[in-house]
């Protein structure tokens, strides 16, 4: 693996700055650029080390703390090693502050970010790609929708509510997407059950967006968060074998 440098950035958004963390190979020079969105327990050592991972296969790293707009990582008390059911009140903390981050706010967002990785020097010329956890994967879909120029390809994993009956359900977007797609669906996940799978393939298929469905047979909702009670190990190395293909066939 290529040596890594990382380190604490600051973004300048439409609504204030959103703290991050960035990877990148150490040789200083521009590699190509990868958007990595978190899950709901927030930017913390989990997500820095898996930044620092892939930038160590040779890209450069961007992690946003999405909640910004709720202040700088940490946002809010979550424990070392992650077990929602020995905390009933954790979703309660963290609930209200996913769902304030609405589908034009995280476009709005995605512009940011992508603007911030366009304009570095460690970021080589071109598209970039993304990819996204849990409600990170939302995330994902809905960047390579509403921004389909400056993105080549986005990966989910584990991602939960992907194709709803909502007026606004993240599926929707497929029309405008031309980047290729990935998702790696936990068959343990309640939040992605096999309806939304199927309606979230037809949706693709429809728009002819180049994509791959793989279904992780005994993973959980959350299985890459090696700091959780949800962590597969086996699951998670299989995410990370999907993801390098997926870039190493776009840049």
């Amino acid at each position: 693996m290529t040596a890594v440098q990382g380190t604490n950035v600051d973004i300048p958004t439409e609504d204030g700055v959103a703290n991050a963390y960035l990877a990148h190979p150490a040789d200083g020079q521009p590699h190509p650029g990868v958007l990595l969105y978190q899950d709901a327990f927030g930017l913390r050592p989990r997500l820095r080390a898996m930044a620092d991972r892939l930038a160590g296969a040779g890209y450069t790293v961007l992690v946003p703390n999405v909640f910004y707009r709720n202040g700088r990582t940490p946002i809010g008390e979550v424990p070392e090693f992650i077990d929602p059911a020995a905390d009933p009140t954790l979703w309660q903390r963290i609930g209200p502050v996913m769902a304030s981050l609405t589908p034009d706010l995280i476009e709005r967002d995605a512009g940011a970010y992508l603007g911030w990785l366009t304009g570095s020097p460690l970021v080589a010329e071109g598209p970039v790609a993304l990819t996204g956890y849990c409600m990170g994967a939302r995330l994902a879909l809905r960047t390579a929708a509403t921004h389909p120029e400056r993105v080549a390809a986005a990966a989910g994993f584990h991602g939960g509510r992907l194709a709803t009956d909502d007026p606004d359900s993240p599926h929707l977007g497929a029309g405008t997407i031309t980047a290729e797609l990935y998702f790696g669906h936990a068959d343990q996940d309640g939040s992605m059950p096999e309806e939304q799978i199927r309606r979230l393939d037809d949706a693709l298929t429809a728009a002819g967006v180049r994509h791959t469905t793989e279904v992780y047979a005994g993973a959980q909702h959350g299985y890459t968060q090696a700091d959780t009670t949800a962590y597969d190990h086996a699951a998670d190395e299989r995410h990370w074998a999907a993801l390098v293909d997926l870039l190493g066939r776009t840049f």
